[in-house]
């Protein structure tokens, strides 16, 4: 007997295995959809600050802060966050008249996350804050949600809804936050390991103020040293540097800012330990 050989249909194809889509990402929580601008830009600093930092578990971590300025009394803040299923929100301890009461739920899901924060819960006189946030990531570069913020009081009730989109590409990310209140857009660029730059818009329609802002960072790796400055619409200057000091867990900054318009100056030194 002779062997046969078995030929393949002419114009047949082989088969391909099905392509698996990527999941898509969590979005993450409403509060940093412009988070990636607001990092370049310096936070305002003032007077002498030490602020120390604590792990005590892989849920739990505190920091104190002691803050010294000439424009007000000297204060400490005791910070406490919890990450797990559910988040507490930080509590401060210092002089004060009012006493408040946050409470924050975050849920995750593979492609989405919902927020609920209830501020100041008051059963008796019928008074509450609530702000309500959801995000989907709609393809692995689009995200989409909104924000709802609803009070109640004795004699006022109202609420505030704002809608939001994010578009991440590979060396920018846009970001715009449209609703009754005002508008708020950022854009942040990448231009290497050590430039960053970000752009900010913010319209408020309540106090009919707009502000445009451009910031820069600037890392020195070699230095342990990062650079941030800003300047805005409102002849504002400021600059922060950050100097780190390996092997220690200590951190310098020393910041100015001069407001042009009015004439003001302020300056701070910060020591973070940990």
């Amino acid at each position: 007997m002779g062997n046969t050989l078995g030929l393949a249909p002419m114009g047949a194809l082989p088969r391909r295995s099905p392509r698996r889509e990527e999941p898509l990402p969590n979005p993450g929580s409403f509060d940093e959809l412009h988070r990636l601008c607001k990092d370049v830009f310096p936070a305002q600093m003032e007077g002498v600050k030490l602020v120390v930092n604590k792990v005590l578990s892989s849920h739990f971590q505190v920091a104190h802060t002691v803050h010294m300025s000439a424009l007000g009394l000297p204060g400490y803040h005791l910070h406490a966050a919890y990450a797990g299923d559910w988040q507490l929100s930080p509590n401060e301890t210092q002089q004060a008249k009012f006493l408040t009461w946050q409470f924050d739920g975050e849920y995750r899901g593979d492609d989405y996350t919902a927020t609920l924060t209830l501020g100041n819960p008051d059963l008796i006189g019928e008074s509450v804050i609530m702000v309500a946030h959801f995000l989907q990531s709609l393809t692995h570069r689009l995200v989409l949600g909104g924000e709802l913020v609803y009070h109640r009081r004795p004699g006022e009730e109202g609420a505030i809804l704002t809608l939001a989109g994010k578009y991440s590409a590979v060396h920018w990310v846009a970001t715009l936050n449209v609703g009754s209140g005002g508008a708020h857009a950022s854009y942040y660029h990448k231009a290497n390991e050590q430039v960053q730059v970000g752009v900010e818009f913010e319209a408020n329609t309540r106090l009919q103020d707009t502000t445009f802002s451009f910031g820069y960072h600037l890392t020195l790796p070699q230095a342990n040293m990062v650079f941030r400055g800003l300047v805005d619409s409102n002849w504002c200057v400021g600059a922060v540097l950050e100097k780190k000091m390996p092997p220690l867990p200590v951190t310098l900054a020393l910041g100015a800012f001069l407001n042009h318009w009015r004439n003001r100056f302020h300056c701070g030194f910060t020591i973070t330990v940990g």
